[in-house]
């Protein structure tokens, strides 16, 4: 072959290559889709629109979206740390939109915040209640809303319970989907009914590969668990992690993220980057020895629990338990039949009656 074909076909391969990539991953200016009405119009009041908010020691992105004006405000405390709520969002459009004004605000060192020279011990609970106080006088100003409403999804609860605990007195209500009780007895549940349902199935290889993360036997075993593959692997499966319907985080999860035409190519590839390193964050093993019913036995606000009658992220059971004792001046608990770990996005119908429920309940 000549020097001159050896160049050409170096230069087929790289295009190829790029090629790939970019189907892989298209490049996008990382803005976020308007709502707009049949006709293709931008409908007027509605809001979709991405925010640096600046801080005294850097910024926090924000995702607002909304389809009226002069909607109720809600923030989000999102799941993760690593993974930014707004991905499923995307993913699984929800109703939120139509009943408030959503802002999903991304934690430190994800997507546009990922930072290497983030030291894992400074990322603890304070931070995040701090960043969450920052966002709502944020909200509550640009909106001119007193109060404004809080949801928090998995990990997010922890967050948005210790906030309301700190400062009820911002908030219309929360609502607590999937709520984080006692993260450590959640996930010896969880441990145990899949390792029997794998049996009820008769596959006996999976529940072994289960049997051998031995995650009673010591902390060290309990927390690599937390943060492996064998866990998501098992969970999405059976059909109790992140939705009833996924059964595969690489093809229904990973895949699609890397296509998110509101992030940046950069910003989601560090998606994945922050998550490795958030399982290091000293915030999730304040999370995972949290217990609600000791911790915050009652709150001063109004508290909805949603909840997927299949969850084993957060168990079911242990959201019910903690419904039951929790002392509030209002509360409810939602079912949603055919939900695992993300209900709003599981289940849009039941989601709007739900909804719909709690905003009469609080005006």
């Amino acid at each position: 072959m000549t020097k001159k074909r050896k160049k050409t076909m170096a230069l087929i391969i790289l295009l190829i290559f790029i090629a790939a990539v970019f189907a892989v991953v298209p490049p996008s200016s990382g803005r976020l889709p308007q709502f707009r009405d049949e006709n293709g119009d931008i409908i007027e009041g509605s809001i979709a629109e991405r925010i640096k908010l600046p801080t005294d020691d850097g910024t926090l992105e924000l995702m607002l979206l909304g389809r009226k004006k002069d909607a109720p405000v809600l923030m989000v405390c999102g799941g993760g740390p690593g993974i930014p709520q707004y991905l499923l969002e995307d993913l699984y459009p929800s109703v939120l939109p139509d009943f408030f004004t959503v802002c999903y605000w991304e934690y430190r060192g994800t997507c546009s915040h990922y930072d290497r020279s983030i030291v894992p011990g400074d990322m603890d609970t304070d931070r995040y209640v701090s960043d969450a106080l920052t966002v709502t006088e944020y909200l509550r100003d640009r909106f001119s809303q007193d109060k404004i409403y809080i949801m928090g999804h998995s990990f997010g609860t922890y967050i948005a319970l210790r906030v309301v605990q700190a400062h009820p007195e911002n908030y219309t209500a929360y609502i607590a989907m999937s709520q984080i009780c006692d993260q450590r007895e959640s996930e010896y549940m969880a441990y145990d009914r899949m390792i029997e349902a794998y049996e009820n199935k008769g596959d006996s290889k999976a529940a072994q590969r289960l049997r051998d993360a031995d995650i009673k036997s010591s902390d060290e075993k309990f927390i690599s668990y937390c943060g492996s593959m064998t866990r998501d692997k098992s969970m999405h499966e059976l059909g109790v992690g992140t939705t009833r319907n996924m059964h595969s985080v690489i093809t229904q999860i990973f895949f699609p993220s890397l296509r998110c035409s509101a992030y940046t190519q950069a910003e989601r590839i560090n998606i994945w980057r922050n998550k490795k390193r958030s399982h290091g964050y000293a915030v999730t093993d304040e999370s995972h020895s949290f217990n609600a019913f000791e911790d915050v036995p009652e709150a001063e606000i109004p508290v909805y629990f949603i909840v997927g009658r299949y969850d084993l992220t957060c168990c079911a059971d242990l959201q019910r338990k903690y419904y039951e004792q929790l002392r509030t001046p209002d509360k409810e608990i939602y079912e949603f039949e055919n939900s695992a770990h993300s209900p709003l996005y599981e289940e849009p119908e039941r989601a709007e009656e739900v909804l719909d429920e709690i905003i009469s309940r609080t005006k």
